[in-house]
């Protein structure tokens, strides 16, 4: 709400501040003004004058008393100075253009970099004024201009928008069979697991990176898998995969980047350092190709050998694009120069926030490493950042797995029209989309000691066939997977390819 009002700020400022908010309400043609005044208690806007304030008293203050709730809610003290350190950020741009879709001020829309300036400028004020402490009303209080109009219907159509992309796995979810959760791959190994914490010095990184490691204690089957967690994530929601691969005979590697971990965006709320610059789309891929020579070297004080000649590779959210750039997936500026701009587009979602950030660098961002044979990508945003043909030229087999309610990187434009796109250009190839049924952005992690996780048995049944699916015994009891790929390529599903069998003495690249 507080951004939806905010963000577009004019950069000329009228020497008037707000004064009145208009509301447009869904299915109703009148706009209710309100005085920005009589927000600040319920009894002001009881007595007062304002369209709001009349439908208040016919309610008997209950809107009232909800709306200046939220008005005088203390914003975070910490929104200043993040914002100050967040100003001219490809992030907090995009942010402010989505929102600037919602609301206006004045009837005007300003380039997003702009209205962040206004937007940091009457933040500061408003803590002057109030001895730090900043509630909406003062901010809007402090923001040039008269009026500021919010229309709900927009909230109701972003709301329409994201229900139809989640739609379109309705058909491939009725017309494709759940595999059966019954069989080894659901079950732990017979291995018991060891974890630790060790680092690195790694050339592209200032700071020692941090890996956290999970491998077998007892005799482990060679193969290594590197896990890249999302945005303001860490190894921590991963620790389920890990466990029961390593269960299972894998020594597993997880890095943490320090430029979009979950300590970074706690620092960045507190305003010590800005958003993940546009850099970390490729800093990513190399924090994971780094660790991979350092097993190579022998530099991760690993239990048993590994061959780092044919390694497995997973990821959640920016992890799974990054999995997909190890896999030979190549980012372009294409599709984002096209329709980042566009807040109207049917195919908008909130993860087109992030690939927008990275138009800057999206172009110098295809960094393959050819030792990644095989890889999941949980949740990816790729639908922007990599244009049709990006795969072209994959060195990997990549399972695409997407959850049917996922609101934050939806199913429609992240996950099937990309793969049906790829089948369009060169075919689907062994390449596959498994939908979890109900999955959304957040419970297809695997949080250590948290119950069996939802992708456990099909991340392992995918190493296992060194990127290929067996015909069952890879599901969920409770949110069903199913293999879609060939109801979305329009094809029979391809023979699968051979299994990669490294061998467990090598630990050479």
């Amino acid at each position: 709400m507080a951004l939806a009002l905010l963000a577009p700020l004019p950069m000329a400022a009228p020497a008037r501040a707000i004064e009145t908010i208009k509301l447009k309400l869904p299915f109703i043609q009148d706009t209710f003004t309100v005085k920005v005044e009589e927000l600040r208690s319920p009894s002001a806007l009881l007595n007062g004058n304002s369209d709001l304030a009349e439908l208040n008293r016919a309610t008997n203050g209950e809107i009232g008393r909800k709306l200046s709730a939220l008005m005088a809610s203390p914003l975070p003290v910490q929104m200043r100075s993040a914002l100050r350190n967040s100003m001219g950020s490809a992030l907090l741009d995009q942010v402010l253009l989505v929102v600037s879709a919602l609301g206006e001020v004045d009837g005007v829309r300003q380039p997003p970099s702009q209205g962040s300036v206004e937007l940091e400028q009457a933040l500061q004020k408003a803590a002057r004024d109030n001895k730090g402490e900043v509630t909406l009303v003062d901010v809007l209080q402090v923001v040039p201009g008269q009026t500021v109009t919010l229309d709900l219907n927009r909230f109701l159509v972003a709301i329409q928008r994201l229900k139809q992309q989640q739609q379109a796995a309705v058909p491939l979810v009725a017309g494709t069979t759940a595999a059966s959760s019954d069989g080894r791959f659901s079950a732990a190994g017979n291995n018991q697991t060891a974890r630790r914490t060790t680092s690195m010095s790694a050339a592209h990184r200032e700071a020692p990176l941090e890996l956290v490691v999970v491998e077998p204690t007892g005799k482990g089957n060679g193969k290594l898998v590197m896990i890249s967690h999302g945005l303001w994530d860490s190894p921590a929601n991963f620790e389920g995969w890990a466990e029961h691969l390593a269960s299972h005979g894998y020594t597993v590697v997880m890095p943490v980047h320090p430029g979009s971990d979950k300590s970074q965006q706690q620092e960045m709320l507190s305003g010590k350092v800005p958003p993940p610059g546009p850099a970390e789309l490729m800093l990513r891929p190399k924090d994971v190709s780094a660790a991979i020579d350092a097993a190579a070297a022998g530099k991760l004080g690993l239990r048993q050998p590994v061959d780092t000649r044919s390694v497995l590779a997973a990821g959640h959210s920016w992890g799974a694009t990054t999995v997909l750039q190890l896999a030979g997936v190549r980012p372009s500026s294409v599709e984002l120069k096209q329709f980042c701009s566009d807040v109207k587009d049917p195919a908008r979602n909130l993860s087109w926030v992030l690939q927008c950030s990275f138009l800057d660098s999206a172009d110098r961002s295809g960094l393959a490493d050819p030792r990644v044979k095989a890889g999941v990508a949980v949740s990816p945003p790729m639908r922007l950042l990599f244009a049709p043909g990006a795969g072209d030229a994959m060195n990997a087999q990549v399972m695409v797995v997407s959850g049917t309610r996922d609101w934050v990187v939806p199913v429609g434009p992240e996950a099937i029209e990309p793969v049906r796109n790829q089948a369009r250009s060169v075919g689907i190839g062994g390449n596959r989309l498994v939908l979890a049924e109900g999955g959304d952005h957040f419970n297809l992690r695997a949080p250590a000691g948290n119950g069996e996780s939802v992708l456990n048995a099909v991340i392992l049944a995918w190493f296992e066939g060194g990127g290929a699916l067996p015909k069952d015994g890879w599901g969920n009891a409770s949110f069903p997977l199913r293999d879609v790929t060939s109801a979305v390529a329009g094809g029979p599903a391809p023979a699968a390819p051979a299994a990669v069998s490294p061998s467990p003495s090598s630990s050479s690249r």
